[in-house]
């Protein structure tokens, strides 16, 4: 099946109905989003400046009145692109395991972990997603089979089969694989009590899949994301258990920051008893809404309290990034030129270059 007819059969059957309108994805080779962003700015540009005279010359950029707030919001985003455009992402020195966690739920957990994860493999890196939330979300919006029937990264938790076994690589981007999640992991929780080294079963799997494209001479992973569900159980456990560093997404409202403070004194536990090599390297500010003073409050205080962890770059609120996971494909695919792309080529860009 090619990458086209994959993404046919994966839109919603809601579409034909014309409730969404009916979008196609082409697979995405390494460096396309990326180079993307270059016809992006031109065509921005072009758009600008349309109703001027076919006489200008020069910057076109120079052009735009800015005394209005959306030509003030299009130059600075015009601006954000050309700094991206013909970037070159490094190589990390080895691969960089990140849990994806927050308590608090509705927070873009998932989101960012499967849009960075997209980022990062079309610059051309080698980045494989587990999903460890049994609805399995993250595997949705990659495009990945996790029906009952689907070996998942539940028969790794608990059967001990393979990771290599169940990893399926995202039909709309290149380096891009993924370890869906099924239904059955919501009773994981409870197998998991009686197992033996029950917390570490996931980092067992991982270091072993290592060796195992090592030894069939596939190229190292760069990055692995795990995506966890809202809540402190074994499997979040084994997450954090699995990684050496924590991306924590924080809505900008207020109750995102009572669970950030109980999120840290877990991880706080997390590093005395079981994986003194975590840190929270990478916190990512998401859903901020510009037009309100609370969302420009909490920003500023998280970035007090925590300013060497805090990316630069911030998610908006934004509409194709909620569209995006209903025709089971990230925003990077879904729509390459909207905001909410470009905040999280932004974001994977930063945390590759830490």
């Amino acid at each position: 099946m090619t990458s086209s007819e994959a993404s046919t059969q994966r839109i919603p059957p809601f579409v034909s109905l014309g409730s969404a309108r009916a979008m196609v994805a082409p697979s995405i080779a390494p460096t396309d989003s990326w180079n993307h962003l270059n016809s992006v700015t031109n065509r921005s540009k072009s758009a600008a400046v349309s109703r001027e005279t076919d006489s200008v010359s020069g910057n076109i950029m120079d052009t735009i009145d800015d005394s209005s707030p959306i030509a003030r919001d299009l130059a600075h985003e015009n601006k954000r692109r050309e700094r991206l455009i013909g970037r070159q992402l490094p190589k990390p020195e080895k691969t960089r395991i990140f849990t994806v966690s927050n308590q608090k739920g509705g927070v873009g957990k998932t989101t960012t972990t499967v849009n960075i994860a997209a980022a990062l493999a079309a610059a051309g890196l080698n980045v494989l997603v587990i999903d460890i939330d049994p609805q399995g979300n993250a595997s949705t919006a990659l495009g990945i089979e996790h029906h009952a029937d689907v070996d998942s990264i539940y028969d790794v938790l608990i059967n001990d089969v393979p990771l290599k076994d169940v990893v399926a690589p995202c039909p709309d981007i290149a380096n891009l694989i993924c370890a869906p999640a099924t239904i059955h992991l919501a009773g994981a929780e409870i197998e998991l009590v009686s197992l033996v080294a029950r917390e570490q079963r996931l980092r067992r799997a991982i270091d072993v899949y290592a060796k195992e494209r090592e030894k069939s001479g596939e190229a190292r992973l760069d990055y692995i994301f795990i995506d966890c569900p809202p809540s402190l159980g074994l499997l979040t456990v084994n997450a954090f258990c699995a990684a050496n560093e924590v991306l924590i997404p924080i809505q900008c409202e207020y109750y995102a920051l009572e669970g950030l403070s109980q999120l840290l004194k877990n991880i706080e536990m997390i590093q005395k008893h079981l994986n003194a090599e975590l840190v929270v390297s990478t916190i990512l500010l998401t859903m901020y809404d510009g037009r309100t003073n609370l969302a420009a409050q909490v920003a500023a205080e998280v970035r007090q309290h925590f300013p060497d962890q805090v990316l630069g770059a911030v998610v908006p609120r934004s509409v194709r990034i909620s569209e995006a996971p209903s025709y089971q494909q990230t925003v990077m695919t879904y729509d390459p030129s909207s905001s909410g792309a470009l905040s999280y080529l932004e974001a994977a860009a930063e945390i590759a270059e830490r």
